[in-house]
């Protein structure tokens, strides 16, 4: 015959007996606490999860992850060329988490429509772009078409910019640049995009990167910078520290003053306000977890309460007290897993829920989001239910202490 493990041997007994009515009141209370607590924790730790993502993917669609320009090109009226024909491109390609890397040159403008006037920033890109972003956020028409072999005047504007100047699919727009001499060029509208980063949609105009060359009065190598951009947005600090090491190694081969800027040097107060998420995701787990350990300690005391009796008799057949202890302790963690079990399934159902129907909506003014997001981690919810388990198990071991005060001689008669 196999070993009997008596503390799971009890624990099961116990746990099968019904008890007292407040006995079972407390214990259905406890596995509710755990499992509303737990899907809080999930949900709240998706929408921050999705709420980051979600923001730093369309930042990235704009702006890609890292940034390398020219060192005095601060003023868009003034813009300062680099050559696009650099030492360092073929190097950057072989550094840890490259993912793909594009020239780009900007110009800034404005936008003249029947009754208003606002301004732009034309961004020309070549035939290296990715246009994947905009093509998922693509509302109507087509991406202009960017080749080596052939220029066009076609451009992508947003939503937003083209309601406000009543354009659509066809439609000429004239775009005016100050400089001098100031001068003004016509653009067709192939496609219209709409993303909820409303400053970057009501001002971005994208369109073939020769067309910005020619408005600058470049050359065909010459270009605003290089847009990289990592496998991981993780990585992003490391990556763009590695850009920068390797081109002060490459200081002599390079002719121009670089800079190399990473997306959240350009973005500080949106990543500051992500970053205050996560102190609100620990605010709300911390709460959760609290509420969780007072019922499930409340519904322990209840327990060694009723069973004071089966205690003395234990240790008056020589258990020892810490025996007696794991006993309760096993009972209370069929309690927690339920209820885990419980938190789990409505903490996910309501994630996927979100996710597959965005039901709960949000002001993309104030959030730059249209409806709440979710983003579902599977390590970070392993690691949530794994850390949530072990905290309230350690936390229950405090009142199983009153364990060591019972008296058998005493207890053994109490009814």
């Amino acid at each position: 015959m196999g070993k009997v493990n008596l503390e799971y041997f009890f624990a099961r007994r116990i746990a099968a007996e019904k008890g007292g009515r407040t006995n079972m009141v407390m214990v259905r209370v406890a596995t509710i606490s755990v499992a509303i607590g737990l899907a809080v924790m999930i949900i709240s730790l998706s929408i921050i999860f999705g709420f980051k993502k979600e923001i730093t993917d369309n930042l990235t669609g704009f702006m890609s992850h890292v940034q390398i320009k020219h060192y005095d090109d601060r003023d868009p009226l003034e813009a300062r060329p680099i050559s696009s024909d650099q030492p360092f491109i073929d190097a950057i390609q072989k550094l840890p988490h490259f993912k793909k890397l594009n020239r780009y040159a900007l110009k800034s403008g404005i936008i003249k429509g029947e009754e208003v006037i606002d301004g732009i920033l034309l961004k020309g890109v070549g035939a290296d772009y990715d246009w994947s972003f905009f093509e998922k956020n693509l509302a109507e028409g087509t991406l202009p078409v960017v080749s080596d072999s052939a220029r066009n005047k076609n451009a992508l504007i947003s939503q937003g910019l083209a309601s406000q100047m009543r354009l659509g699919i066809g439609d000429r727009m004239e775009l005016m640049f100050i400089q001098d001499p100031p001068r003004t060029d016509r653009f067709t509208v192939s496609g219209i995009y709409h993303t909820d980063l409303t400053d970057l949609d009501n001002i971005m105009i994208l369109t073939d990167i020769r067309n910005v060359q020619r408005l600058n009065n470049w050359s065909s190598s010459e270009i605003s910078g290089f847009e990289v951009t990592a496998d991981d947005f993780s990585f992003i600090e490391t990556f763009s520290y590695d850009i920068f090491a390797l081109l002060n190694s490459m200081s002599k081969e390079i002719t121009e003053p670089l800079v190399v800027i990473d997306l959240k040097e350009n973005n500080p107060l949106i990543f500051d306000w992500l970053d205050t998420h996560d102190l609100n995701a620990v605010i709300i787990i911390v709460i959760m977890l609290l509420v969780a350990v007072f019922n499930m300690i409340a519904a322990l005391l209840i327990i060694l309460l009723e069973k004071t009796q089966f205690i003395g008799i234990m240790k008056s057949l020589g258990m020892k007290t810490f025996t007696i202890q794991k006993i309760f302790i096993a009972r209370s963690s069929y309690i927690v897993l339920k209820g885990m079990l419980f938190g789990n399934i409505i903490g996910l159902a309501l994630c996927f829920i979100q996710e597959k129907t965005g039901i709960l909506k949000l002001d993309a003014e104030g959030y730059f989001l249209s409806k709440i997001p979710v983003y579902i981690d599977w390590f970070y919810i392993i690691l949530l239910n794994a850390g949530v388990f072990v905290s309230i198990i350690i936390l229950l071991t405090i009142p199983t202490t009153i364990v060591s005060g019972i008296r058998p001689e005493k207890t053994i008669r109490f009814e």
